[in-house]
């Protein structure tokens, strides 16, 4: 074979390879969006199965707070009728059911006995740290979208993605209300 065949082959064959490796690099950054999701949807699990724990803790001291209590209820059984990549609506519901816990928490300052029940204190600090893990999941998430949005906005994997028809995700975005800043007064 004369060299000119030679030089082809070999460029066909980089070509190739850089197609491989750019495509394998999106396919990559998409299951690593997918698994920093599920990553929330375990932390959702966990609260979801700690909620009724805390409810029925709360519930022998907060009887005049039955509607507090319903609310939360009510919230993860939504949560947990989602479909499944409904992301945006489940971000929602968590959201809501996050405020319907602060209330929860809140009731634990009016009844001093509630207050000092084991079992509240452990269920709400178990709660707390699964919140802050659903915080620190939903950032591991974002900057899996960024990184993967970034592939399909940039040359020459955003070829690639658009021949095979890789689109666009969504970030989670925080609530508009958690977004004001709070009112201090002395």
């Amino acid at each position: 074979m004369s060299p000119l065949v030679w030089i082809i082959l070999i460029i066909i064959v980089l070509l190739v390879g850089i197609y491989i490796v750019i495509y394998n690099g999106l396919q990559k950054s998409r299951v690593f969006v997918d698994e920093s999701w599920s990553q929330i949807d375990v932390q959702l699990k966990r609260r979801n199965d700690l909620i009724p724990n805390l409810v029925e803790t709360t519930k022998g001291y907060a009887k005049h707070e039955k509607s507090t209590l319903e609310d939360v209820v009510k919230l993860r059984d939504q949560l947990v009728n989602v479909p499944q990549g409904d992301h945006e609506e489940a971000m929602k519901l968590s959201n809501q059911i996050t405020d319907s816990l602060k209330s929860i928490f809140a009731l634990a300052e009016a009844y001093p006995d509630l207050k000092a029940n084991q079992n509240f204190l452990k269920l709400q600090e178990e709660l707390t740290n699964t919140e802050n893990k659903i915080a620190y999941s939903r950032q591991l998430y974002n900057s899996s979208v960024a990184s993967y949005d970034q592939k399909l906005l940039t040359f020459p994997s955003n070829l690639i993605a658009k021949i095979h028809g890789f689109t666009k995700i969504d970030y989670l975005e925080t609530p508009t209300e958690e977004k004001a800043v709070p009112k201090v007064k002395f």
